[in-house]
């Protein structure tokens, strides 16, 4: 597929701009994230950031969000480079990117997900524009969960 090109395998997919996915490799499934159209990157929640080198090869290493009451762990993933990313104050910060495969709907690719605090958040996860784009994906901002079942827990635990 050449840039800027558009998968279109798949058929339009109309999603909700809150939906669930699931970070397989990862270990988190089926939970709710708030996809946002304005913000370029992907972000998950993720506190203890540290690097280390297994193998002459840099990893990461954090304790992952609560999600569906399920209590945080320490997880493990090579890193996949550093991004200078905008916060939602508008001020730029080096994070950490990690590159992972996400499931919606059924349809698996993989995505580039930025670590950061993200605990004073509703959401553990926004899912950016980067990760839909030549994917056949439209956002309706005015609906929530169009192919994913609303979870019985929503977003960070309080």
């Amino acid at each position: 597929m050449t840039h800027g090109a558009t998968d279109q395998s798949q058929p339009l997919m109309i999603i909700g701009w809150h939906e669930c996915i699931s970070l397989p490799d990862l270990g988190l499934t089926d939970f709710a994230v708030k996809v946002d159209t304005g913000a370029k990157t992907t972000a998950l929640h993720a506190v203890d950031i540290e690097t280390y080198y297994q193998n002459d090869q840099k990893w990461v290493r954090f304790l992952s969000p609560d999600i569906k009451g399920e209590p945080s762990r320490v997880l493990t993933f090579p890193v996949f480079t550093k991004r200078a990313i905008t916060n939602t104050s508008g001020m730029p910060e080096t994070r950490i990117v990690i590159r992972t495969p996400m499931i919606l709907a059924g349809r698996k690719w993989k995505i580039d997900i930025s670590l950061t605090d993200r605990g004073s958040m509703r959401f553990p996860l926004i899912l950016g524009r980067r990760a839909l784009r030549h994917h056949n994906i439209a956002v309706h901002p005015g609906k929530s969960y169009l192919v994913s079942t609303k979870p019985a827990f929503e977003g960070n635990t309080p």
